[in-house]
């Protein structure tokens, strides 16, 4: 597996999302409920960055068209997305937070 370390545990509060810029990928990291979940960045409706978006239980608001999915999931939850989102493992070791780019 490919595990890249992208942050600690401590950047982060429930119901926050932070963007990160790989060479491999342009990720979205949210923290809910103590968890943390990792996305693609790119709404699949639109070119809209999802970490400028609005999390709420679970689910992040696209900024542009309001489109909303869930981050554990990368399910699309409403119009006008309907492509779901590629979703990537996270786990945390000590502090770190690695995400599985493989």
């Amino acid at each position: 597996m490919n595990w890249i370390k992208i942050t600690t545990v401590d950047v982060l509060q429930d119901d926050q999302v932070m963007a990160f810029k790989l060479p491999e990928a342009h990720l979205a990291l949210y923290r809910c409920d103590g968890e943390f979940f990792a996305t693609d960045n790119i709404c699949t409706h639109q070119h809209a960055l999802l970490s400028e978006g609005y999390l709420e239980d679970g689910c992040i608001e696209c900024p542009l068209h309001q489109a909303t999915f869930d981050v554990r999931t990368g399910a699309a939850q409403c119009a006008p997305a309907t492509e779901s989102l590629k979703t990537y493992t996270v786990k945390v070791e000590g502090d770190a937070v690695l995400v599985n780019l493989g």
